[in-house]
């Protein structure tokens, strides 16, 4: 493992090479790099290196910015605390700075983020995968990476069928959102999705428990009364129509169950222990549901 660190010149690698018993002569590297002319052409970073290796390899490593690459995982239905939680864990930047970096405008970069209202931060649009970052990567850059994810897998055609439909990315975002965190299954996102574009159309409250957690960082599978009290434009029990902003960071599969809801019979549903998705057409059905499942 030998790091090339940001200002070094072909002099400093030299030397800390020998130092590290990698090379044996420092004026060997440092004439073979000028002669071949690729002493300005040696990128930062960290290298895994053998003393078996010939300077020519070394140099051509060096050259290319083959450096050793680190994987992080953003996971599906994380918002923007566990996400900046988890890169403060791997020392990437901290809270603090991930934060203020979310706040920023990206508009310029990506136009999908057009229809965002510009108070919003970037919760929902940081595309969970996973991705090889260099020792040193900056936050920011990690940022335009996982908007990027964003932007390629949000295709011409998904956007063309938000536009037909007359909602914005925003609002799929949103829906999405919750449909992660409501459901796992595919089948169960969508038909979860027609009932609560429904339930907009009807002017009736959406009533997800989801949001309600989003507000207090709770994780639970029923709320309580008081908290469906809570004076929050996020609370889906106090409001209708959609929260404020997005909940979560929805995999491709909830963004397309938001654009692609399944029409279906019914009103209501709710989850069991065991996370199976009981759907009901009425409120009297739902009652009995809530009785059998949630007891």
């Amino acid at each position: 493992m030998f790091t090339v660190y940001k200002g070094w010149g072909d002099e400093e690698v030299a030397r800390n090479l020998k130092a590290a018993g990698i090379i044996r002569s420092d004026y060997f590297f440092r004439i073979y790099t000028l002669l071949s002319l690729k002493h300005h052409l040696l990128k930062a970073g960290t290298y895994e290196l053998s003393p078996r290796m010939s300077v020519y390899q070394i140099v051509d490593k060096m050259k290319k910015g083959e450096v050793i690459k680190n994987k992080i995982t953003i996971l599906e239905g994380w918002d923007l605390k566990k996400i900046g939680a988890y890169l403060e864990s791997k020392n990437i930047c901290s809270n603090q700075e991930f934060f203020s970096i979310v706040q920023k405008n990206f508009l310029n970069d990506f136009d999908f983020l057009k229809d965002k209202p510009p108070d919003a931060d970037l919760e929902g649009y940081l595309f969970p995968d996973t991705y090889e970052i260099v020792e040193g990567e900056g936050c920011e850059k990690i940022i335009r990476r996982m908007l990027s994810n964003f932007d390629q897998k949000l295709t011409p055609e998904l956007r063309e069928e938000i536009n037909k439909q007359g909602k914005t990315i925003f609002e799929i975002i949103i829906m999405a959102s919750i449909l992660e965190k409501e459901a796992k299954r595919e089948e169960d996102k969508r038909i979860i999705s027609g009932i609560l574009w429904k339930r907009i159309q009807a002017n009736m409250p959406l009533q997800v428990d989801a949001t309600v957690n989003y507000i207090t960082g709770k994780n639970l599978p029923a709320i309580s009364l008081q908290d469906k009290e809570i004076d929050s434009p996020y609370n889906t029990y106090k409001y209708k129509n959609l929260p404020k902003g997005p909940i979560s960071t929805p995999s491709l599969e909830s963004i397309k169950a938001a654009i692609y809801p399944k029409e279906s019979h019914f009103w209501y549903y709710l989850s069991t222990p065991e996370g199976e998705i009981i759907f009901s057409k009425t409120f009297e059905e739902h009652k009995i549901a809530k009785q059998k499942y949630l007891r």
